[in-house]
């Protein structure tokens, strides 16, 4: 019998799928993301459905959404906000800045400075911002979909380590085949995919997948299995920084989101498997002396997928 969890969650998706023609998994990745309020990063081309993709979501559940285009000028206060004087009452008041939302995309964030950057750091990880010593929480819905243009290095910030880090997946769109790209033109509007995009969830909906979350089985022999993977990226030659432990956290709550779609209720090493080369991808930094270029941080995860012993 289909849970509640597993039907909300594929309503959900099929939702999302009706104007998002790209991969199928590229969704599953994504609402693995939501559910288990980990951050994801989007490294990709433009026009490859990423506004789309995140504007979907937030309409499907009823979700306030905000976009930052990040551009060099922009600055820390654009993001949390700045207190105003108002001459007419002779006081302060906080003029909210688009961080106050339920999905917030934060657009080519690499184009902006390390500093303005930072100030979704503690966004991100502590779910509030800090305004002129007042600290603001945010919703406990909070989540960043953030998008990196991998094309275009001129004029761009790359993100420190400590801020990647809190990305819980990175992975990119691609182009559509040309069969998704054909049913695109077919959409009633193509250049407005989301118009007629109706909600199909919401917020008891999202409680009742992430409270099943919380009910989904994990072995022990599979958490060994996931810290293994994650213990042996800090260990492979050629690596200066591996995966942190944030990335074992991030592939048990992903894992289970997966188990969800599956209707199961239980992890197994398939899904530990299938999220891994997004989890670790972006963790793992090449030592540049050892590195001839031919080590990608691709391979280095498959090596580990195949060496480590899988529980049976």
């Amino acid at each position: 019998m289909k849970s509640a969890a597993s039907d909300i969650y594929n309503r959900i998706k099929n939702n999302i799928r009706s104007v998002f023609k790209g991969s199928e998994f590229s969704i599953d990745l994504l609402l693995s993301g939501y559910f288990t309020n980990g951050h994801i990063l989007l490294q990709d081309l433009p026009g490859t459905g990423k506004t789309t993709l995140a504007k979907a979501l937030a309409m499907s559940v009823r979700s306030d959404f905000k976009r930052i285009q990040f551009t060099p000028d922009l600055l820390p206060t654009d993001i949390t906000g700045v207190n105003i004087f108002k001459a007419s009452d002779g006081e302060f008041r906080l003029q909210k800045g688009p961080v106050f939302t339920n999905i917030l995309l934060a657009d080519e964030i690499n184009r902006t400075t390390s500093r303005t950057q930072s100030a979704l750091l503690e966004a991100m990880e502590e779910k509030q911002v800090t305004i002129d010593g007042d600290v603001y929480p945010l919703d406990d819905d909070f989540f960043v979909i953030a998008t990196l243009n991998p094309a275009e290095l001129q004029g761009t910030y790359p993100l420190p380590e400590s801020q990647i880090d809190r990305f819980s997946l990175r992975f990119t769109l691609g182009y559509l085949s040309k069969e998704e790209e054909k049913s695109l033109l077919y959409l009633k509007n193509p250049s407005k995919p989301l118009d007629g995009l109706e909600p199909c969830a919401d917020r008891e909906d999202i409680n009742t997948v992430r409270k099943e979350l919380e009910n989904i089985r994990i072995d022990p022999d599979i958490t060994d299995y996931i810290v293994e993977i994650v213990r042996r990226s800090r260990e492979y030659k050629g690596v200066l920084i591996g995966a942190s432990p944030r990335a074992s956290i991030a592939l048990m709550k992903l894992s289970k989101v997966i188990a969800v779609s599956e209707n199961s209720d239980f992890v197994i090493p398939e899904y530990v498997k299938k999220l891994a080369p997004f989890v670790l991808g972006h963790r793992i930094i090449l030592d540049q002396y050892m590195d001839d270029g031919e080590l990608k941080q691709e391979t280095i995860i498959e090596n580990i997928l195949r060496e480590t012993p899988v529980p049976r």
